[in-house]
Parts: structure tokens; C-alpha cells; sequence
């Protein structure tokens, strides 16, 4: 994965939520918020089966394909895509 950090993405947690977070940097002995962040992504990510590695194009993970005419519907059941 690329190093370099060039994009800022906030996020607003719950009391409760911020509190599982800095249970899991404290319990891993992470750094900082952001790095435990990154790596809950990264398991998560994983967990539903998604490669995060460089080369993975954005559009592999939206919600909208880029079919020859645009974007196009995704089916949400099968993930095919559907004329819009």
C-alpha cells in the first residue's frame, strides 16, 4: 500500500464507537486513532473478501458500475449490473 497520505476523510463517531476504537489501538499498542482506523479498514475490507492493494481500481468497490454508456445500476442481491 502506498505511503503517501494525500487524502483527509472524517469521520463522526458515537461516544461508543470512539471508545471501541481507542480499545482497539490501546489493546494492538498502536500510535494513534488514525493508525487503528486504517487498520479496522483493512480488516473489514478484508472480511467481505476485497483486495486493498495498490492497482485495485476505485470503481471495483461503488455502488454504480461504468458500463460503455456510463455508469450503470448495480443489482444489490446478485451485483450484476441492471440497465438504469
Amino acid at each position: 500500500m502506498n505511503d503517501l497520505r494525500a487524502e483527509r476523510l472524517q469521520v463522526m463517531l458515537s461516544p461508543d464507537e470512539l471508545a471501541a476504537v481507542d480499545d482497539f489501538r490501546f489493546k494492538h499498542r498502536m500510535p494513534t486513532r488514525a493508525a487503528a482506523v486504517r487498520e479496522l479498514l483493512k480488516f473489514g475490507l478484508a472480511a467481505v473478501g476485497v483486495d486493498a492493494q495498490a492497482g485495485v481500481k476505485s470503481s471495483n468497490f461503488g455502488v454504480l458500475g461504468r458500463g460503455p454508456d456510463g455508469h450503470t445500476q448495480r443489482d444489490p442481491e446478485s451485483g450484476n449490473e441492471t440497465d438504469p
